[in-house]
């Protein structure tokens, strides 16, 4: 019987953070991430310059992870990348990158659905993990959805947002402040220090479990403009009190949503992921829910809430462990 530990190099690289990651039997032994601070230039990720610095990232990161898990390639099992969602330049750059490496070292590869690590991130020692079935709020930049995962392979997306997302909701809010990319832990910061019931915004109404923030994004922007058409300083007059009040909007119709599904479906154990997870406000709400509800909650650690690539490697260890292993020829998708 062969006992030789699985060890698994991941890649992450769907928007803007390089990230390498190594890990062995389960276990994390390192997790390396790069950010790109020219978008802030830009007030947003350029796709273009993003997938450059991915280029000019992705070796050093990779060899830092390597260094710092003390594991040299050539012990290598398997090799995990991220395949989609993201943007194409940049996974184009993280899958050619994973694909090579792999053929040159003869391992298999591993390829990861970047929404689905997500969610696998609970699974990382030490945390406890959720049971099955457990719900999933998923809210990142770039997307915003409420997963029933009945297990690992077993996911159903039983909401989603229509249009925008509640990341981007923040981060547009940020901007129209005048707050610099990324805006919305900088909407976090000032809400913490403001009345949240201060300014009443509108909450955008949909079927389902299905979520829309592009007309709270509008109405946001008219609100601004109107009051700074009265009052040229109001912003800086009432910048706590503002962010405060639409974050409290945006995490209001989070959890109005998350409350329906785990009613309906009378699920109790009830998880977040994605960058917006380290929003305190809406740990704050999923904590407070928890004691009214009887949830059983789980938070992934700072670490493993905004794009990395440890969550990569984790969801690759249970493919791996699955057999479902990924060829030369796969191709990244930019919409999953």
């Amino acid at each position: 019987m062969n006992n030789k530990p699985i060890t698994i190099l991941a890649i992450e690289t769907s928007c803007d953070d390089t990230a390498a990651a190594v890990l062995r039997d389960g276990k994390i032994l390192s997790n390396i991430i790069a950010g790109q601070d020219v978008h802030r230039l830009y007030g947003g990720v350029v796709p273009e310059l993003a997938s450059r610095a991915h280029q000019q990232n992705i070796v050093p990161v990779v060899d830092a992870a390597l260094k710092k898990a003390g594991v040299n390639k050539h012990d290598l099992d398997a090799m995990a990348f991220t395949i989609g969602p993201g943007l194409m330049g940049s996974l184009l750059v993280g899958g050619t990158f994973a694909k090579a490496f792999a053929l040159g070292l003869n391992i298999p590869l591993l390829a990861v659905n970047h929404l689905e690590a997500h969610i696998v991130a609970h699974f990382i020692p030490p945390l406890p993990s959720p049971s099955f079935p457990f719900l999933c709020l998923t809210v990142s930049g770039g997307h915003t959805q409420i997963v029933m995962v009945n297990s690992l392979t077993d996911l159903k997306i039983i909401g989603q947002t229509t249009d925008d997302a509640a990341g981007e909701a923040f981060d547009k809010a940020a901007k129209v402040l005048g707050l610099p990319y990324p805006g919305g832990p900088l909407i976090d910061k000032y809400a913490q220090r403001g009345n949240p019931h201060k300014y009443k915004f509108t909450q955008p109404l949909v079927s389902g479990y299905d979520y829309s923030f592009s007309g709270l994004k509008t109405a946001f922007l008219y609100f601004i403009n109107n009051q700074t058409k009265l009052n040229p300083d109001f912003i800086n007059q009432n910048l706590n009190d503002i962010c405060a009040s639409i974050q409290h909007t945006i995490v209001s119709v989070l959890m109005f949503k998350l409350k329906k599904a785990a009613i309906e479906t009378g699920i109790g154990e009830i998880a977040i992921a994605g960058g917006v997870s380290a929003n305190s406000g809406l740990r704050a709400a999923l904590e407070a829910e928890s004691v009214k509800s009887g949830w059983r909650i789980y938070i992934p650690e700072f670490e493993y809430c905004t794009d990395n690539a440890a969550m990569i490697a984790m969801a690759g260890y249970y493919k791996y462990l699955d057999g479902d292993f990924a060829g030369q020829d796969s191709s990244p998708v930019a919409r999953i």
